[in-house]
């Protein structure tokens, strides 16, 4: 199942590439949301091959998640991987320079059944898409608003 976004912003592409790249402010509000993040690698800067693993509660189940970043291309393209015991998940966000003043984010999260209960649970969801797709490009807005009031 396939999630896809666009948002236009009055940053720059250097700019909005540094408030969605910043990740010690994505752990921060991850665990403000009650996630419990462990950092497991060793670099410092930001760049590929950073690693996460995630644990949060869905549904009345904890749930675990391993996030890798697989590229991180300063200032157009940063993309995850990640893998938990009943999904695949990529997330990929471009960013595109419109003019000097002004760019766009486009935000892409793709999820993939790694066993039969998860196939049954998007095949589910799959009924329901228009409103998730209105509730991910609400949340995407919201994520954006947050990483850039905090970078402002």
């Amino acid at each position: 199942m396939k999630f896809s976004t666009r948002f236009d912003v009055d940053d720059t592409a250097d700019e909005l590439f540094r408030a969605i790249a910043d990740h010690h402010r994505l752990e921060r509000m991850l665990m403000r949301r009650g996630a419990r993040i462990t950092r497991i690698d060793p670099a410092l800067e930001p760049g590929a091959g950073i690693a996460w693993l995630i644990g949060f509660d869905w549904r009345g189940q904890p749930r675990n998640l391993r996030l890798d970043v697989t590229r991180h291309d300063r200032p157009e393209r940063l993309s995850m991987a990640g893998m938990s015991d009943a999904l695949e998940v990529v997330i990929d966000a471009t960013v595109i320079a419109l003019s000097r003043a002004r760019s766009r984010l486009i935000f892409e999260t793709t999820m993939q059944p790694r066993n039969m209960r998860a196939r049954l649970m998007l095949q589910t969801a799959k009924l329901a898409k228009p409103q998730l797709d209105r509730k991910f490009e609400r949340r995407i807005g919201e994520f954006l608003s947050d990483m850039r009031a905090a970078t402002a």
